[in-house]
């Protein structure tokens, strides 16, 4: 008798155990890392305008929050440079930040000065990957946009005056770092920003 009911105490805890998955589903939030597949993304050249009408879910695929305001816990800025066939690209204002609907991304851009905003609400690494996804433009360690290399062009990133090894995706963004992202035929000889003179208070 205590036999047949341990048996049959273990077989209703099996059966709620397999059940709980169908009763209780957990989704698992799965992000995305190549740009190619984000909404809105921009595959063509230049000019390059800061894509609004996907921020939102672009946000939510690569594990970013918009946020109802700047954030503060982390406050720090980065200068870029876009060089293509030696011509400065230039940084639009207003990347992650849709005033329409009322959010900001943790890392954006208020004016045309090439600098980049970090502000967030909570300490933790942001990359350079991240910030071409929020503006909407596809970069990867072979494409940007439109242009992609090949045997006569080349994409080079530089930080502060360095060759970035590696996917220069994974590039933290780090307190007054120069970025530099080069496009051009392999033969090229360009001047590489190696510094950017920060305003007061930035």
């Amino acid at each position: 008798m205590k036999t047949t009911l341990i048996i049959g105490a273990l077989v209703i805890a099996i059966g709620l155990l397999l059940s709980w998955g169908r009763l209780f589903p957990t989704t698992q939030t799965v992000l995305i890392t190549d740009p190619n597949n984000l909404p809105g993304i921009e595959t063509g050249n230049v000019p390059w305008i800061p894509e609004m009408a996907n921020l939102r879910a672009r946000l939510a695929d690569i594990g970013l929050p918009a946020l109802a305001s700047e954030g503060s816990a982390l406050h720090i800025h980065q200068h870029i440079d876009i060089i293509i066939n030696g011509n400065s690209v230039a940084i639009p204002a207003g990347i992650g930040i849709d005033e329409a609907a009322g959010f900001i991304s943790p890392v954006h851009t208020h004016d045309t000065s090439g600098v980049i905003h970090v502000e967030s609400n909570t300490v933790r690494d942001f990359t350079l990957g991240q910030f071409f996804d929020i503006w909407g433009v596809r970069f990867t360690k072979n494409a940007l946009g439109g242009y992609r290399a090949d045997t006569r062009h080349t994409l080079k990133v530089y930080a502060d005056d360095k060759l970035v090894a590696g996917d220069p995706r994974d590039l933290a963004l780090t307190e007054h770092e120069e970025i530099a992202v080069v496009y051009g035929t392999a033969s090229s000889t360009l001047a590489i920003p190696s510094n950017y003179t920060f305003v007061e208070g930035y």
